[in-house]
């Protein structure tokens, strides 16, 4: 009985995957191993070649005796300016005499040898220190460049890159995987910018129709009273969510560097802060005092004015119920210009400082919920100071509340 059978199945195509060429010969591989390998192998060679023809040309010139003996024969009598021998003495005195001539002038030799060869060996020590000195920056100058860059990249620059050039060893090698990790970081960094941007630009738009909306309800004097607090209620929930999406938008900006600036007044920066702070500190009893003298940097006026605006309203709203004071310094010391806000307050631990410039963070609690600001405030003030090359630190004080001290470079 016949069977029947499908037609045949077709063979697998062939897949082919590209693979890195690997050299024919690794170990002719110009790796850093092996350039230092020869270049110390080399020193040492050549070092030793010339150490050697020293050596042989002073004991040549030590023991070489020439024509000039230390003796001579004169009258059949034995004669020497250089050696003390008697006139008339036996065999057995006159050869004594002319072994103790020779073994001084072999000690002599030999004494002339070791100092002359202790002064080539210095000489040559103090060559070869210089010389590999200068060889060894030359070979590890990739890792300075490399250095350099990992600097440049701390300072949230991350458009730097090393691209280093010369032979396929393990410099190159790092150096370019710490290229491609900066690629990815641009990529992942520059996307999360973005998005953080496009977001809070997307969320305006609704949030400025609601306030319109709720202002003309609000507008209406027939409005019921019910219908009245009703919409102060969501006005004022509005009112929050378009600062929080502001605050979003500042600190997706500020974490780039400054590119554009100009001279800032510090002081001039806190007087301003310290005016829009004014009403609500004078609300809460909060007196705001603290000399302010002259410290000029080169920075963006508006974001450095968010800070000290941050930084006064933070200390104006977490303060004692009675009797609170804020206090705002400038000043301008070892070439570098200091924001300084303190105030009376609650006691803070030690351990809870990090957690302040968290974004969405405050003390003792981690999501916002009160009517004390969105929680993006000290972050704002963290980024915008990395921005500018400073830092922003913040310390317990004694008695309860912060001091709160930003650096910036003059």
């Amino acid at each position: 009985m016949a069977t029947t059978q499908g037609p045949p199945a077709a063979p697998p195509k062939p897949t082919w995957e590209p693979k890195q060429q690997e050299p024919p010969y690794p170990w002719l591989r110009p790796t850093i191993r092996i350039r230092l390998t020869l270049l110390y192998g080399g020193m040492f060679l050549i070092a030793g070649i010339v150490l050697l023809s020293i050596i042989y040309m002073l004991a040549a010139q030590a023991l070489s005796v020439g024509t000039d003996l230390p003796f001579e024969i004169v009258s059949g009598k034995v004669t020497s300016e250089i050696c003390d021998l008697p006139a008339n003495a036996s065999p057995n005195d006159f050869n004594a005499a002319m072994n103790a001539c020779v073994n001084h002038q072999r000690k002599a030799a030999l004494e002339t040898l070791l100092n002359r060869s202790l002064l080539a060996l210095v000489g040559l020590s103090v060559i070869a220190f210089a010389f590999g000195y200068a060889m060894a920056g030359r070979v590890l100058s990739p890792l300075g460049r490399i250095t350099r860059t990992a600097r440049r990249v701390a300072g949230t620059d991350l458009t730097r890159r090393i691209e280093l050039d010369g032979p396929d060893d393990e410099l190159k090698e790092l150096a370019d995987t710490f290229d491609d990790m900066l690629d990815r970081l641009e990529r992942a960094f520059t996307a999360q910018q973005r998005f953080v941007g496009n977001a809070s630009h997307e969320l305006r738009t609704p949030l400025a129709i609601n306030r319109t909306l709720l202002e003309v309800h609000l507008s209406d004097p027939e409005a019921p009273p019910e219908l009245q607090q009703l919409g102060k209620t969501l006005l004022a929930t509005n009112e929050r969510s378009e600062q929080l999406v502001e605050g979003l938008l500042l600190l997706a900006r500020s974490d780039n560097q400054i590119v554009e600036r100009k001279p800032v007044d510090l002081a001039e920066v806190a007087e301003r802060a310290i005016d829009q702070a004014r009403s609500e500190a004078v609300a809460k009893k909060v007196e705001i005092r603290g000399e302010r003298s002259t410290a000029v940097v080169q920075g963006n006026g508006v974001l450095l004015e968010r800070i000290a605006l941050n930084l006064v309203q933070n200390a104006v709203r977490y303060n004692v119920p009675e009797d609170g004071w804020v206090e705002v310094t400038t000043e301008a010391r070892d070439g570098q210009a200091l924001l300084v806000v303190s105030n009376t307050g609650p006691v803070v631990p030690a351990y809870e400082i990090d957690n302040l410039f968290e974004p969405f963070r405050r003390l003792r609690t981690e999501r916002t919920g009160s009517d004390k600001g969105v929680g993006l405030g000290l972050s704002i003030a963290r980024s915008v100071a990395r921005a500018h090359g400073g830092r922003i630190i913040a310390e317990p004080r004694e008695g309860g509340g912060l001091v709160m001290r930003v650096t910036l470079p003059v």
